[in-house]
């Protein structure tokens, strides 16, 4: 993915100078919430703990009527990271580039297929910890979505680290996750997650749930990458190789690759993102059709 005459966008909050966030009062709105059991973790597990947290350890159905939130978020925060290296900035510039691209993207399809207008999120980065509308969170939960204050956070050494841990090296991949994202936040203005969160039954039914909701984000992101590679030439140009880089990360990603990776076993019973064979499907029907209401995990055999 190559950016040739493409802005960033302005809705950026750079909290990576912040330190600990202030655990603030306010409506709790639901948060996710890992157990790190005892001892420390060397950076090998930490990593491991963090994909596993984002992609299928973690039910996303807590982030809409979870576990009680500890906090909000304070919105326009700006603190300079008190360190940085020339590639974290690289890749901050990246991230905000792609953000720009999803925006102009949501902008148009929202007019031309729901006649309304797109309202636009804020992406957080942070280093450690974090804030938010869902509650304060640590980095262990790897990049998140919070409906309640219409934010997307990434601490970018998860996105740094993507290629090393599960082999979905690339910038494509990197911007495959934002772009995941960014779909739930569309989620988010459609509804869908108020209709998902009033999911009632057991684990299973809501696992289910869970997973047609994930599956829908990966859509999604198929979307915005037909848009990026059929709108937007001149300004960003796909590379060789960069569709297959978001393939690769959507099926090492899927919840019986990460469940093998991490216990040896799999367990359909726990899946809540959709196996390996599934996110790359759902992807890749958003890349061909360009239309988000063309197909439908909702309504449609996963």
């Amino acid at each position: 993915m190559r950016f040739e005459d493409q802005d960033g966008s302005d809705n950026i909050e750079d909290r990576r100078g912040g330190g600990a966030p202030t655990r603030r009062g306010g409506i709790p709105l639901g948060g996710m919430r890992l157990p790190m059991g005892r001892g420390g973790l060397g950076i090998g597990g930490l990593v491991v703990l963090v994909v596993v947290a984002w992609f299928a350890g973690i039910n996303p159905l807590q982030l809409l009527s979870g576990s009680p939130a500890l906090g909000n978020t304070t919105s326009g925060i700006q603190s300079p990271p008190a360190s940085t290296t020339a590639a974290e900035e690289d890749l901050k510039q990246f991230v905000s580039k792609t953000l720009a691209t999803t925006e102009e993207c949501w902008t148009e399809l929202f007019r031309r297929h729901y006649r309304r207008d797109y309202e636009l999120p804020k992406l957080v980065l942070f280093r450690d910890e974090v804030s938010s509308a869902c509650g304060v969170q640590g980095s262990a939960v790897g990049p998140f979505y919070c409906p309640g204050d219409f934010r997307v956070y990434i601490d970018l050494a998860f996105l740094d680290e993507m290629g090393r841990t599960l082999g979905a090296a690339g910038d494509f991949a990197q911007a495959y996750v934002i772009a995941h994202e960014v779909g739930h936040h569309v989620q988010n203005l459609l509804g869908t997650n108020r209709k998902v969160a009033a999911v009632r039954g057991g684990e299973a039914e809501q696992n289910a749930a869970s997973v047609r909701l994930e599956l829908q984000a990966d859509y999604y992101a198929g979307i915005w990458a037909h848009y990026v590679n059929a709108r937007m030439q001149g300004r960003v140009t796909l590379e060789v190789g960069d569709y297959e880089e978001a393939i690769r990360a959507a099926r090492a990603v899927g919840d019986d690759v990460l469940q093998k990776r991490a216990t040896g076993r799999v367990m359909p019973e726990k899946f809540t993102h959709g196996t390996a064979a599934q996110r790359a499907k759902w992807f890749r029907l958003g890349y061909e059709s360009g239309d988000p209401t063309a197909h439908d995990p909702f309504q449609e055999e996963r």
